[in-house]
């Protein structure tokens, strides 16, 4: 029987593995967000490797990539105490003062993607919708669905739910495509028009269907198609 080989510090990693010396050598930008998370960890602890801590920490940090995330969230997390909890709350918190200010305003397609584009890279399909006020100011960024390397289903009440409780105006959805090209499928094309029709009558404007891959975006708007 094959035992899973257990890490509970960065330093024990194989060295073309360590996070640390990964970072140095080719920047911060070569690294994964579990990479990146697990240096801010440090180390696990007994019965919990770092890299898993880092990937618990990492899942819920995707469900709530805009809203403010409480300690108390992670220390939910087995192996987590409060002082690696206060440590990633605070380094979370300074890094989304920095780059999602309160008053973040889309008045373009491209102001969109910096929110969305750490979903560039999934392996599987991630389907986001982002909540709009009446002067675009963003409400939140949430993840809707998440499905197979190449197809995520959605509905058009899993997408308006949470809109329709923010009292938005309208909202900006979004999907990656793990395969890096951004051309829209033809059910691509039959979801956002199904949005559409769901918005007018629920009285949220579907603004823009973004496809983002690591690559670049591609905008139902900006093409026409909406």
């Amino acid at each position: 029987m094959k035992t899973e080989k257990y890490y509970s510090k960065i330093g024990e990693l194989p060295k073309n593995e360590r996070p640390r010396e990964l970072l140095f050598e080719h920047g911060p930008e070569y690294l994964s967000d579990q990479q990146l998370i697990a240096i801010m960890l440090g180390s696990g602890t007994r019965g919990n490797d770092v890299m898993k801590l880092s990937e618990a920490v990492l899942e819920i940090y995707q469900k709530n990539p805009v809203e403010i995330i409480e300690p108390d969230r992670f220390c939910d997390i087995d192996g987590l105490g409060a002082a690696k909890a206060a440590q990633l709350s605070a380094a979370l918190e300074f890094a989304r003062r920095r780059m999602m200010p309160s008053t973040k305003r889309i008045s373009s397609p491209a102001d969109a993607v910096p929110l969305l584009f750490h979903y560039a890279s999934c392996r599987k399909e991630h389907f986001l919708c982002i909540s709009l006020n009446g002067a675009h100011e963003v409400i939140a960024v949430r993840v809707v669905s998440i499905g197979t390397l190449n197809r995520t289903l959605v509905h058009p009440r899993e997408v308006f739910t949470d809109p329709l409780a923010d009292t938005a105006n309208g909202i900006i959805c979004a999907h990656n495509h793990p395969s890096g090209n951004t051309e829209p499928s033809r059910e691509d094309i039959e979801l956002t028009e199904r949005l559409r029709e769901a918005g007018i009558l629920l009285g949220i404007n579907l603004l823009d269907h973004l496809i983002i891959s690591e690559t670049g975006y591609y905008s139902f708007l900006e093409n026409g198609l909406l």
